[in-house]
């Protein structure tokens, strides 16, 4: 007797764009299911785990790089594999904000040769970032790549933006990816019929190498701290150093209690969390290489002026 096959699905979207959100909601309305993630991150230590990580969840974290890049590809495939034995309804794999998907076939296709036909790939559902997209379509490659290799498109944080603004998105995806369906969405909340559909009905591209290689990913460093801190003087660390990051996100122990912290360009967003540890941490991906860390124990000192860690 044949078994079910597992419905796969990919997220994608660049840095900040909301994934980990939308993840959330997604497993809420599907709490009665058996679910499997695997989420990627660049960083050493894993943040977006700790949100989602609930009971009933099968979770595998594949850190220190893009799934999609030599240096974690054959984890990729291992952590697929050893999914199928799970007998999972629905399994998604959230990669990296920096992760080009682009040879996501090539990798489907490795597990099949030696698992069997066990995923029913549904497509891959990419997050916009209704804020920062028109600007990081001219300064990411990997952010057309994302668009392009896509079954359906979400336009987060769309009450952050005007009319007209969402239309030039609208038109910018489809000139990358005429094919793909667009939702907007607001708060990670968005129409689930997509579970019901196959997205690969809206297959544009060939599969094609992936721009990830272990040369050119990114610098990524965790800051830990024992002890608390004033939530206006993390805000006053966090902007002499947003500047030259990509991505700033973590927890971390302030004056009104435990904060998740996220940090996209230079707004940064606080929202007070359950969490309760000895350490606070933040990962901090670099846009200037190993050039940070002198940024970063610079504006730590100066403002902070106590003992911390930083680590590759």
């Amino acid at each position: 007797m044949m078994r079910e096959k597992t419905n796969l699905y990919l997220l994608t979207g660049f840095l900040g764009a909301g994934k980990t959100t939308l993840l959330t909601n997604i497993l809420e309305d599907l709490s009665g299911e058996k679910v499997g993630v695997i989420m990627n991150e660049f960083g050493k230590v894993g943040i977006d785990g700790n949100i989602i990580r609930k009971d009933g969840i099968e979770l595998v974290e594949l850190n220190r790089g893009s799934i999609f890049c030599s240096c974690l590809k054959i984890s990729f495939a291992q952590a697929m594999m050893e999914m199928a034995d799970r007998g999972l309804r629905y399994l998604f794999v959230e990669s990296s904000g920096l992760a080009d998907p682009s040879n996501i076939g090539e990798i489907m296709n490795a597990v099949k040769e030696f698992k069997g036909d066990v995923y029913d790939y549904k497509g891959a559902i990419c997050l916009v970032d209704a804020v920062h997209f028109l600007e990081q379509i001219n300064d990411f490659e990997t952010v057309e790549r994302q668009i392009k290799h896509c079954h359906l498109a979400v336009i987060s944080k769309v009450d952050l933006i005007n009319e007209s603004t969402l239309e030039k998105i609208k038109s910018k995806i489809r000139e990358i990816n005429a094919m793909v369906e667009i939702q907007t969405s607001v708060f990670g909340k968005l129409n689930y019929d997509f579970l019901k559909e196959d997205l690969m009905k809206n297959q544009w591209a060939e599969g094609e190498s992936s721009t990830n290689t272990p040369e050119n990913k990114p610098k990524s460093l965790t800051l830990t701290f024992q002890g608390q801190v004033k939530k206006e003087d993390l805000t006053r660390f966090i902007d002499k150093v947003s500047g030259n990051a990509y991505r700033i996100k973590g927890f971390f122990s302030l004056d009104d209690g435990w904060n998740q912290v996220d940090v996209v360009n230079r707004r940064i967003d606080y929202k007070l969390s359950d969490k309760n540890e000895t350490e606070s941490q933040l990962v901090i991906i670099s846009k200037i290489g190993p050039a940070i860390i002198k940024n970063i124990f610079d504006a730590w000192n100066e403002v902070i002026g106590e003992e911390m860690k930083l680590r590759n």
